[in-house]
């Protein structure tokens, strides 16, 4: 099986959940860091899948990277290779697509819950689950690509999730979390955060708040969502 190329934008964003997801299941995947240089494939059918983690940049940003990655997404989702994008990875995936990605008046950040609006989704996708607590650290929010199915949403960026041929699909919010991620970010980016949480924006000591809780059921959802993704991975 070929393996699943998985893009790591910044050293602070792993792949989490989802790469110990695919550890776990013995799917092959090939790390390709672009924080460290890497440069982006040519060729998606040289890949099974592609998955694409978070980061702190905007896809609006001038950056060498963004075109190419662009338009190997483009080819994967226009020849069936199966594409997750987590936070920025679904920003580009909306962007790759001719979607807007604008800036939001102020950032969602912290554990907040997002509903599943497809009953399809909800059923195929999410367990069953009408709603679930997510976890957010996003500045910028992107509107739906055409072609998409708007699965998840909430009062903050309406859309929190889109599905493409019941094959692709792109979240606004992380799924992959781990303890190791929540507490990274909380260390690096403090200037990100207030002192006080409010109505979508949560201090450090809340966001760590019951985390081994959320983090467990937030894991079920990921779980649920890469096993369903990766039915449709290349064999």
């Amino acid at each position: 099986m070929l393996p699943v190329a998985v893009f790591r934008f910044s050293p602070t964003e792993s792949p989490g959940r989802f790469g110990d997801w695919l550890a776990r299941h013995d799917v092959p995947w090939q790390l390709i860091a672009i924080d460290e240089g890497a440069p982006v494939p040519d060729d998606a059918a040289s890949f099974s899948g592609i998955g694409m983690m978070g980061g702190p940049m905007s896809v609006n940003d001038k950056l060498p990277w963004v075109d190419p990655l662009c338009g190997l997404l483009r080819d994967a989702m226009g020849d069936g290779v199966p594409v997750i994008g987590h936070c920025l990875g679904g920003q580009l995936m909306a962007k790759a697509l001719g979607a807007k990605v604008t800036r939001m008046k102020a950032p969602e950040i912290g554990w907040f819950h997002v509903d599943v609006c497809d009953r399809g989704a909800r059923r195929d996708w999410f367990g069953g689950l009408p709603r679930f607590p997510a976890f957010q650290w996003h500045h910028d929010a992107f509107d739906l690509p055409p072609m998409a199915s708007r699965v998840l949403t909430n009062d903050v960026a309406v859309n929190q999730g889109f599905i493409i041929d019941d094959r692709h699909v792109g979240f606004q919010c992380h799924i992959e979390m781990t303890r190791e991620l929540v507490e990274t970010w909380c260390r690096v980016s403090p200037e990100e955060l207030p002192a006080r949480s409010s109505a979508h924006w949560q201090s450090a000591a809340d966001i760590q708040s019951d985390l081994d809780t959320r983090l467990a059921v937030l894991g079920e959802v990921a779980d649920g969502v890469y096993a369903r993704w990766s039915q449709g991975l290349v064999r």
